[in-house]
């Protein structure tokens, strides 16, 4: 039989961005985020101020602020990772991002760091929001299980059906 009609499947390992605890994105302290507003994802409560990419892909954008940037994989995912909430409002104080738009990136690479003694000394929230923006109907998201996790592990991995 012909298969021209058959859906595709490709899949995507999502690593963490920072070394923390890994929470649901439920459970982040901002409605845009935990009622997945934006689209879903997953958050981490770091313990260290040193971020990475979750992903192979490109530098899609980066807000002037440095509180948020934009990532596009091969397979046209796009990624928000957003560094804490509210963090818009201490207009890039905490925050030295080491990538340029339109640079490639590889799952891990070093993209900068943000100060999260700053940032809570601002009163605001340090916690790492992984944003998956576009994903599609049919697309499994990896439930999301609270631990200790480090930069570079893998998080879960993503189904994506075209």
């Amino acid at each position: 039989m012909i298969s021209f009609f058959k859906k595709k499947e490709e899949s995507l390992k999502i690593t963490a961005p920072v070394d923390g605890e890994l929470v649901p994105i439920t459970e982040v302290k901002d409605d845009i985020f935990s009622k997945r507003m934006l689209g879903d994802g997953f958050a981490i409560k770091p313990n260290s101020d040193d971020l990475y990419s979750p992903v192979k892909g490109m530098i899609s954008s980066i807000f002037s602020t440095k509180h948020a940037l934009g990532i596009k994989t091969e397979n046209g995912l796009e990624i928000l990772l957003h560094f804490g909430i509210d963090t818009v409002e201490l207009e890039g104080k905490p925050f030295s991002i080491k990538v340029k738009e339109s640079e490639k990136i590889f799952s891990n690479d070093y993209i900068g760091t943000m100060n999260c003694s700053m940032i809570e000394e601002e009163q605001k929230d340090d916690i790492v929001i992984v944003v998956f923006t576009n994903l599609n109907k049919g697309t499994e998201f990896p439930k999301i299980i609270n631990r200790k996790i480090k930069h570079g592990d893998e998080v879960g991995e993503i189904k994506i059906k075209r």
